[in-house]
């Protein structure tokens, strides 16, 4: 009875913040750093490929000009309707091709490339799950991230980057995927004292709470560090150390 009350109040307050969001004209959703980088990479390549075309275009037709005397008007208007053709083509392709469930394997032996390919695949889901089920994998994202930044050398054999795959990699793809297969009229009808769009919420949330875990652990060695040094210098330079000093 409590587990279904929590869930009814996480749907309610996640649905409540839903609207005052659009009532408000809606806020800028913050797009996971893991998935801008891979647009970000794919754009940077689209611009080498129609630079290269660029310079490609006018460089043949300077050699041509310097063979047969000057390319003239016909020459010129040639190269830029080349050029125009050229970054039309090259800015509209190839297409950034959106992760595929099957991509999101969790035998990938990077599973800081894995965390990425998640990201960009969950923002593909967005508009196929409910307002609630939304600010959770918002959230789940931005988690993403901060695992992410967690991962750089870490060994890819460690029994962490086994429990990463299996939280990105099967977990929550799984979870979605799950969720998406059940009909509209379904996922709200009640069965065995909850439904199908509650018990995705509560999931999604485990999940999150896991992922948080997760990145946690792998700081833990990071944050005791910092609080080691951060001790030395208090006790080398703070107040205790002044109050020795001989007057």
């Amino acid at each position: 009875m409590a587990d279904e009350s929590r869930n009814s109040d996480l749907i309610l307050q996640q649905a409540k913040s839903s609207l005052a969001d659009q009532r408000a004209g809606g806020r800028r959703r913050p797009i996971p750093q893991g998935a801008r980088q891979i647009r970000r990479g794919h754009f940077g390549r689209k611009l080498r490929n129609i630079a290269f075309a660029v310079v490609g275009i006018w460089l043949g037709l300077s050699i041509i000009g310097g063979i047969i005397s000057g390319i003239g008007f016909t020459g010129l208007a040639i190269g830029a309707a080349a050029t125009v053709a050229a970054v039309w083509l090259f800015g509209q392709y190839p297409k950034l091709k959106i992760p595929s469930r099957a991509d999101l394997n969790p035998a990938s032996p990077d599973v800081k490339a894995l965390v990425g390919r998640t990201e960009l695949w969950l923002e593909s889901q967005r508009r196929a799950l409910p307002a609630p089920a939304v600010k959770l994998v918002d959230t789940i994202g931005l988690q993403l991230d901060s695992l992410g930044a967690q991962l750089v050398g870490l060994d890819q054999a460690s029994p962490q980057a086994a429990e990463v795959r299996k939280l990105v990699g099967e977990h929550l793809p799984d979870m979605i995927d799950g969720y998406r297969k059940i009909p509209d009229h379904l996922r709200y009808e009640a069965r065995a004292g909850t439904t199908p769009a509650k018990q995705f919420l509560e999931g999604l949330q485990t999940i999150s709470t896991e992922i948080d875990s997760v990145t946690r652990q792998l700081a833990a060695g990071a944050l005791d560090n910092l609080a080691i040094k951060t001790r030395y210098l208090e006790y080398k330079y703070g107040d205790a150390a002044h109050e020795e000093t001989p007057a």
